[in-house]
């Protein structure tokens, strides 16, 4: 084998895996970005709630809305074999969720739910946001306590 066959045969098996890192990559940081996403919308209405956040209506409505929204998206492409926290440094997602898949979709969809009469609900003034977050963080703490990795 010539030397330039035996570089090309070892670039080939390595191009592969480097395409496979970034594509892990690019995966979590997605991940990640859909997460704090939910996390803002949260923290808008915990924030109003708290009386941290001056209670405003539609910007309450407004982030329920996205939180709905979120919440509709096919997560799953977010959460491929390889991006686990025991794959991935700086990755909070447990291996549970891919040995889990279907209860882990079922705590999602269980979000969903909760989720989807919050813009209606949390219009209705400050005192309205207390039960809305209640079923909301409730949804978000049953898939965090086996699903997410403790900070």
């Amino acid at each position: 084998m010539t030397a330039v066959k035996a570089i090309a045969l070892a670039a080939s098996l390595f191009v592969p895996s480097l395409a496979a890192a970034q594509d892990t990559d690019a995966i979590l940081e997605a991940r990640q970005g859909f997460m704090s996403l939910l996390s803002f919308n949260m923290g808008k209405l915990s924030g109003m709630a708290k009386g941290e956040i001056e209670y405003d209506a539609e910007a309450a409505s407004v982030a329920a809305s996205n939180i709905v929204a979120l919440t509709n998206y096919d997560i799953w492409p977010l959460f491929v074999e390889g991006t686990s926290s025991e794959d991935l440094d700086n990755s909070d997602a447990l291996p549970a969720i891919w040995e889990n898949p279907d209860d882990f979709r079922a705590k999602f969809a269980a979000l969903r739910e909760a989720a989807a009469g919050a813009p209606a609900t949390v219009g209705g003034g400050q005192e309205a946001l207390g039960p809305a977050l209640q079923q909301l963080g409730g949804a978000c703490k049953s898939c965090h306590d086996d699903y997410r990795k403790d900070d």
